[in-house]
Formats: C-alpha cells, sequence, structure tokens
C-alpha cells in the first residue's frame, strides 16, 4: 500500500500554516485580550474555547465545503497576520479556518497520508521555527517574510487543488471505448478508506505534546551558547522530528512495538517533564517523545483497524483535548493546581498510548502488511544540514570589556515576553533599542525561553544576539521563565537565590550579581517580585549580604544579617511597589535609597498611559544617580528604566 503523496504533503502544509497561525493565536490571549496575571484565566479561557467550539458547525457542511472553505480562510487569517491586521481576531478566526479545513481533510485524505500528514506538517514547522531561533517569518517584515509565507500558501493552496482534481484523460481516453465482453467488466473502484476515528483525534493531544517540549526545554542558563552546543541541540530535535516523521511514514509494525513505544513515550514525558533539567537531557527527551508520537500513529492506522463513521468529530474532540491541556498547564503559573503542571503532559502521554492499545482490540480482516522501510537518506540530510545552518548563523561569543571608568549605564526592563502594546513581538525593537543606549547592564524581567503559550521563543537569546552581550538566566516559575542578566562586564559570582512562594502561585527569586566597574565590585539584586509584601524582606537580606561583602550565594535570605558597608549594591527590577508603600520601607531599612524620585520620578506603567511607578533601581552607599528616565517605548507593557550611576567612597578592601 502506497502512501499518496499529493494529499500527504498537502495535509502537512495545511497544519504548518494552522500552527503559524497557532503561535499567534495563544500570546494574543494575553497580550491583547487581557493583561498576564489580571485577566481571569477562566475568562481567556472561555474566549479561547469558542474558536475551538464554532469548527462544530462544519458538521452541517459537506467535507468537500468545509475542506476547500476552511483552506481558503485559512490562507487568508494567515496572510492578513503577516501584514499586521486584526491580530486577535484575524488570528482567532484563522484558527478556526484551520479545524474546518481539517474536518474536511478527515473525510478525504486517504488512511495511509493521515499519519505522515500530521508529524510531517508538526515536524517541519518546528524545525523551520528552530532555524529560525524562535522569530517566527510572522513576526518578521520586509520582502524577503512575505515571499517565504507567500511560498508557503500558494504551495498548500496548489497541492490542495492538485489533490482535488482528478487527472486530465490521456490522448488515448479520448477515443471511443472499445467494446468489452461482458465477462471482463473492470470491478467497480475500491471505497474510500479513511483513517480510523482515533488516528484524527489523536491529533490535539500530538500537537500539545510537540509544540510544548520541542521549545520548553531548560536552556542554558550562561550564553550565548558555543556553536557546539547550538548545533547538538537543534541536531537532537532534528533526530527526533525527522525520526518522528519517518516512523509515521512507515507500514506498522507488529502490534507489540505499539505497546513498547507508548511506554517509552510514557517514560520519556516523565523524564522530559523533571525539573531542572540541563545540557542535553532537554532537546534528548523532546526528540525521544516525539520520535514515538510518530509511531503511536502509524500504528493507529494498520489495515486491519476500522475506519471511523465520523472522523470529523472525532477530530475537533481532539482538539478540545488541545485546549483544555494547553490552559490547564499553564494556569498553573496563576493559579493553584494541587499538583505539578508537568502532570499533564504525562497524563496525554499515557492517553495517547491507551488509545492505541485499546484499538488492538477492534480489529477486522485485512490486507498482509508491508515491510517496514525506512528512508534514511532523508534523516541523514536533515541531520547534517540542521547543524550546519545552526553553526553558520551562530554570532560570536562576546568579549568581557573592563571598564576603566567609574561611571556605567544600567537598564532594567519587565518585556512582557517579548510583545508589544500592539500585540506583537517586538524582541528585534527592544534588543535595538537597548543598543542605541549603550548600556554596561541590562536587567529583564518576565524573559520566556520557550512557553508554547508565548509562541515558543528564547526572548533572552534574541536579545542578547542584538546588544552583543553575555547573559546569565534566573529561573524562577519554571526552566524556561525568569529573569535575566545581560552584561559584558567582568561578571565575578552570579546566584539565583528562590524567593517564598507566600501563597502566590507563580514562583520569584533574586538574582544576586558581584561584578567589576572600573575594578571595583559592584552588588547587583535583580528581581521581579510576585508576592512584594513577603518576599521584600527576603530581598533586604540579599542586599544586606552583598553590601557586607559576601559572595552572590552566601548572601542568601536565609543566612544574611546587615553588617558594615564594603561594597555598593543596586536592587532593580519590577517590585510590584509604589515608593510609599509599607514593604518600600523595608528596603529602605536595608539602607536603600530611590534616586528616582529627585530625578523627576517617572512612572513606568501602564506603558500606553503611566500612571505609576512599579519598576524600581534602588541604591546603596557608594552610588549616586546621575540621570535616569522611563523612555516612552511601545515594546511592552511596562516602561523601562534607564539609569546613569557613578561610584563614589565605599572601602572595597573591607
Amino acid at each position: 500500500m502506497t502512501i499518496p503523496r499529493g494529499p500527504a504533503v498537502m495535509l502537512a502544509l495545511g497544519i504548518v500554516v494552522l500552527f503559524d497561525v497557532l503561535r499567534v493565536f495563544l500570546p494574543s490571549l494575553i497580550t491583547l485580550f487581557g493583561r498576564a496575571g489580571e485577566t481571569p484565566p477562566e475568562l481567556m479561557g472561555l474566549y479561547a474555547a469558542a474558536w475551538f467550539v464554532l469548527p462544530f458547525l462544519a458538521l452541517l457542511l459537506k467535507p468537500r465545503h468545509a475542506l476547500i472553505g476552511g483552506a481558503a480562510a485559512l490562507v487568508l487569517a494567515r496572510v492578513l497576520l503577516q501584514a499586521g491586521v486584526g491580530q486577535l481576531y484575524v488570528a482567532s478566526a484563522g484558527v478556526t479556518a484551520g479545524l474546518v479545513f481539517l474536518y474536511g481533510c478527515a473525510y478525504t485524505v486517504p488512511r495511509r497520508a493521515v499519519p505522515v500528514g500530521i508529524m510531517g506538517g508538526l515536524s517541519l514547522s518546528v524545525f523551520v521555527h528552530l532555524l529560525l531561533d524562535g522569530v517566527d517569518v510572522v513576526w518578521r517584515d520586509g520582502v524577503a517574510a512575505w515571499v517565504a509565507a507567500a511560498t508557503l500558501c500558494l504551495a498548500f493552496l496548489t497541492l490542495l487543488t492538485t489533490s482535488l482534481t482528478p487527472a486530465p484523460p490521456t490522448p488515448t481516453d479520448r477515443l471511443p471505448p472499445a467494446p468489452v465482453p461482458s465477462d471482463r467488466v473492470p470491478p467497480a473502484p475500491a471505497p474510500f478508506d479513511g483513517a480510523p476515528a482515533v488516528t484524527w483525534f489523536l491529533f490535539g493531544p500530538v500537537l500539545l505534546l510537540v509544540g510544548v517540549v520541542a521549545t520548553a526545554w531548560a536552556k542554558a542558563p550562561e550564553g550565548p551558547t558555543t556553536w557546539w552546543e547550538a548545533a547538538t541541540s537543534v541536531g537532537l530535535l532534528a533526530l527526533g522530528l525527522v525520526s518522528g516523521t519517518l516512523q509515521a511514514l512507515r507500514p506498522a509494525f507488529v502490534p507489540i512495538f505499539d505497546l513498547i513505544t507508548g511506554a517509552l513515550l510514557v517514560i520519556s514525558s516523565v523524564l522530559a517533564m523533571l525539573p531542572e533539567s540541563s545540557g542535553s537531557a532537554g532537546p534528548t527527551q523532546a526528540a525521544l517523545m516525539i520520535m514515538w508520537l510518530g509511531a503511536q500513529l502509524a500504528g493507529t492506522t494498520r489495515p486491519e483497524y476500522p475506519g471511523a463513521r465520523r472522523p470529523g468529530l472525532w477530530l475537533l474532540c481532539g482538539t478540545l483535548v488541545f485546549l483544555a491541556g494547553v490552559f490547564t498547564y499553564y494556569a498553573a503559573y496563576d493559579l493553584n493546581l494541587g499538583f505539578p503542571n508537568g502532570l499533564i503532559i504525562i497524563i496525554v502521554a499515557g492517553l495517547i498510548a491507551g488509545l492505541n492499545t485499546v484499538t488492538m482490540i477492534v480489529r477486522r480482516p485485512g490486507p498482509p502488511r508491508e515491510s517496514a522501510r525506512l528512508s534514511w537518506r532523508t534523516l541523514t540530510a536533515v541531520m547534517v544540514l540542521a547543524p550546519v545552518l545552526v553553526v553558520a548563523a551562530a554570532p560570536p561569543i562576546p568579549q568581557t570589556q573592563v571598564s576603566q571608568s567609574d561611571t556605567f549605564r544600567l537598564i532594567t526592563y519587565n518585556i512582557r515576553m517579548g510583545f508589544g502594546l500592539d500585540g506583537r513581538l517586538s524582541l528585534t525593537d527592544i534588543a535595538a533599542w537597548a543598543a542605541a543606549q549603550k548600556p554596561n547592564v541590562v536587567l529583564l524581567s518576565e524573559v520566556d525561553r520557550g512557553w508554547l503559550l508565548n509562541g515558543g521563543h528564547d526572548d533572552l537569546a534574541t536579545i542578547a544576539r542584538g546588544l552583543g552581550m553575555r547573559y546569565y538566566f534566573a529561573r524562577a516559575a519554571d526552566n524556561v521563565w525568569g529573569d535575566a542578566l545581560l552584561t559584558n562586564l567582568p561578571v565575578e559570582e552570579v546566584h539565583s537565590h528562590a524567593l517564598g512562594r507566600h501563597g502566590y502561585p507563580t514562583g520569584a527569586q533574586a538574582q544576586a550579581i558581584v561584578l567589576k566597574v572600573g575594578g571595583r565590585q559592584v552588588g547587583i539584586v535583580n528581581t521581579h517580585l510576585q508576592a512584594p509584601e513577603g518576599q521584600a524582606p527576603e530581598v533586604a537580606a540579599i542586599v544586606a549580604g552583598l553590601a557586607a561583602g559576601k559572595g552572590a550565594s552566601a548572601a542568601g535570605w536565609q543566612n544574611s544579617a546587615p553588617g558594615q558597608t564594603k561594597r555598593p549594591v543596586i536592587l532593580a527590577g519590577d517590585l510590584n511597589l509604589r515608593p510609599g508603600d509599607p514593604a518600600m520601607r523595608v528596603l529602605t531599612a536595608a539602607g536603600l535609597t530611590d534616586p528616582l524620585i529627585a530625578l523627576g520620578d517617572p512612572p513606568t506603567s501602564p506603558a500606553d498611559a503611566p500612571v505609576e511607578r512599579i519598576d524600581h533601581v534602588l541604591i546603596s552607599k557608594g552610588l549616586t544617580a546621575l540621570s535616569a528616565q522611563a523612555p516612552r517605548l511601545p515594546y511592552s507593557d511596562h516602561l523601562p528604566v534607564l539609569t546613569t550611576l557613578r561610584l563614589t567612597s565605599v572601602d572595597q578592601e573591607g
């Protein structure tokens, strides 16, 4: 049984377009429909659910009409998003259109084309996303971006047209038909053999797992990474993506193989969700999960498994699993669910393996299985191409710059995952603005390094590349969410101290830093307070420890005590405190002052109409603020604070 290439590639490209739209839709829920941490998660969930429920109206359409209409609307949405038109509602309608298109595919794409179409589409989308370093074409401007988007959409529509149009008759076909003896009447064409219901249902769970694990693995805490580290990570993921597609491409092995790969899928999901994974463990587990997913999809399409009466309905029900999984997984950062959110991924992996096992019970007589043949040439080509492209694009590692001046410039900025007031990804704009200020130290809050909910971007790597600076990441809520320091000054020590939750579900940390300015030590505490009343005393203790001359790791709030000031210290970040709040007095009691009050007291929030300052640069003895401003920038819902500081007279010898 050969695989119909046209329908398989058409399905794959449609999924690529849908994934592009989905990576715009999900962050738009936070940045445009509501504000992170302020809009109730259940309200955002209801809005999102509406666009996943609307496709059920396709049950009233003929499959062919759903296929053509959904594809046309999906392409239109993709083009409008490239133009930056009506982002929230266009992306919402685009998701609905994409699901309607898949509903039509459930009735028109042959059985053997479905698993490879699903895995091929998801793999191609993730692979291009990785090569673009997470900044998808939809967020880029210029001719090249438009050419790429137009090429994708035209290829998709062309394949859709050719897949639906029967081949034209040959000249021989136009001749009058020869008489056919009654005993040689050709048999009636075989009925359409669609994929079983479980195959289409699993699209939603598979989309969830691939979307989360392909980008949410722990990145290197210090960087930029070397070319070898970058090539290794991308190469491992490329191996998983290609292997998963090849597994979906092959004919099914014996059922015991599906049982084994199902068990391996669950085991890999457990390992992938372990906290604080590092090195190559993250991309390795992600690659393994994606590979086993391809095997599980292939197993559901055995010829002895019966097709479904209403595969489109099962597809739409599976996408509700995706929606519920995404919102439950990420709601854990705003709500106390009572269990680790990684359990959601493990449960979904178990669901996929369990459903595949159940289908083994229901069989029908079918044709004999083909032998498995995998195209290792494709695998080898991608494994070589991916690292080469990464190495070619890898920026040089920035060098440390020893400053002889006692004056330095510092920026602190809550970047809101890199999304501006217009909802568009603004990482390159942030980097360009910051680079123009010629800062020595940049402190960032709300840094996302791979959440599917925010589009799967590595904010820190993109901004660091634009600044040409080294970075130090401090995890807060999980491995890919936290705060960061960027600098080219000599850094002697960096350590992240976990702060108490104090009843707030989102984790917080205080990044203690010791660096040198003009040959003298300066301590910096970079933090984003989530529960200021309880966390302010903890941060004050870390400040006191640094000021007393302790190292970054020894200045923890659990064992710090005030002492003689031996080192100037800066506390900066989104403190969620106003200058007059009681918790601010805790910080001033630790020897910190607020120089911005005398320098105009610029408000920083909200960015479109700032009325209060909750982003701060507090300094101790030994530092003087020469200037401070909060420029009106549209690149986040906060404004940055840019200060010029000068070292004065604090004994550094101790």
